[in-house]
């Protein structure tokens, strides 16, 4: 099963799912399932080839709903779930299959349709870190500079660095993650699944442009009851950008009343 790192509460709301995306783990998400811990428990998840989690040899949405079900069922489910870009896609997924388990639903950024941007560079750029000799973040930021100019994904890419290892390793199946590239910026087909009609908000930064108004289309047509909302000086990493606002935004959608 995934790895979950919990953040317990005395909060009376349902449980809420965490998911991150691509490059990403649990840990990413500790500001947010800090501040959401107010209203119940948090639980984040690294996803399969990340983090704590088991490597596998498949890296597609199906499976990935699947390993999320397989979290919420152990739980005793239904929960809210919270997906980023890679783990919104999985958590539409999880909502389409197994809507039963599914409260309500967050999808930051991200939209259901598939998307050119692959990522395979960065892979390239992790794969391509001299390990050898590597003892300090500082000295891997400086080696893995010669590759990648923005500090801020130096510096998110890094948090998979297990440096306590001898010698140190990615905590990322960067392999797997390469070879199924295509489906990760994909989409598969929803096929027979019916809609899920459940709450559910697409929440974007209002400075990215991964959730575009085309998209609406699609989206409603898999998601009925879907809400839009955008966070004001965010891009796509809105979570951590914007953090205050992004776990307020998602409060306020959680704690809603119905109808």
């Amino acid at each position: 099963m995934l790895n979950i790192l919990r953040q317990e509460s005395d909060g009376g709301a349902p449980a809420l799912l965490i998911v991150h995306g691509l490059f990403g783990s649990a840990r990413n998400w500790g500001a947010v399932a800090k501040r959401l811990s107010a209203r119940g428990p948090v639980l984040a998840v690294d996803m399969r080839n990340h983090g704590e989690s088991p490597h596998a040899d498949s890296h597609d949405y199906p499976y990935m709903a699947g390993d999320l079900a397989e979290v919420i069922e152990a739980e005793g489910g239904p929960v809210d779930v919270l997906g980023h870009s890679m783990g919104g896609k999985a958590a539409m997924r999880l909502a389409l299959e197994r809507p039963e388990l599914v409260r309500r639903l967050v999808i930051a950024d991200i939209a259901p349709v598939g998307y050119g941007h692959s990522q395979s560079q960065h892979i390239a750029a992790m794969r391509g870190l001299r390990l050898e000799g590597l003892t300090s973040r500082a000295e891997a930021d400086r080696r893995l500079a010669e590759t990648v100019d923005d500090p801020g994904l130096r510096a998110f890419f890094l948090q998979s660095l297990d440096l306590k290892a001898d010698p140190p390793r990615w905590r990322l199946n960067l392999d797997v993650l390469a070879a199924e590239m295509d489906r990760i910026i994909g989409w598969p087909e929803a096929g027979d699944l019916p809609p899920f009609d459940g709450p559910t908000l697409f929440l974007a930064g209002a400075e990215s442009d991964y959730v575009r108004a085309e998209h609406r289309g699609v989206i409603r047509a898999l998601f009925p009851s879907a809400r839009f909302a955008r966070i004001p000086g965010a891009g796509h990493w809105l979570h951590a950008e914007k953090s205050k606002e992004f776990a307020e935004a998602v409060r306020v959608f959680l704690d809603a009343p119905e109808g």
